[in-house]
């Protein structure tokens, strides 16, 4: 059995909304010591939906997996829907990851739970009790 997926794969080597939106509505940055990864990720929001997504990963083939495909599957829904990502569903939308490889996903939400953390201090009219 392949130790990563080929989704998994195809978004290591495809990574899907890399980049740097410069009049973000939202960035947010995180990290994890222990391995060395730090992901951002920005956000364009019009009528409460992320109109655009962008990320910089500096980390693993399993961190820029996980933060391509959260990206994917917050791209073009409501802020509430994008609120309610887990890192089990980012693992779940790439077939699955490694154990020890988990954290990524997990840097992923976090990563995107800050961005909008900063949409919402930015814009305190748009927060809505999800």
């Amino acid at each position: 059995m392949a130790l990563y997926s080929e989704k998994v794969m195809d978004h290591f080597r495809n990574p899907r909304n890399v980049g740097v939106i410069e009049d973000a509505d939202g960035i947010g940055e995180v990290g994890n010591a222990r391995c060395g990864d730090i992901m951002k990720m920005y956000l364009k929001i019009k009528d409460d939906i992320i109109e655009d997504v962008k990320f910089e990963t500096f980390g693993c083939g399993s961190a820029i997996a996980s933060s391509s495909m959260a990206t994917e599957l917050i791209k073009g829904q409501p802020v509430s829907e994008a609120m309610k990502l887990t890192n089990k569903a980012v693992a779940e939308a790439l077939d699955g990851l490694p154990d020890y490889k988990m954290h990524c996903s997990v840097l992923a939400e976090e990563a995107i739970e800050k961005a909008l953390e900063d949409y919402f201090e930015k814009h305190p009219n748009k927060r809505k009790d999800v």
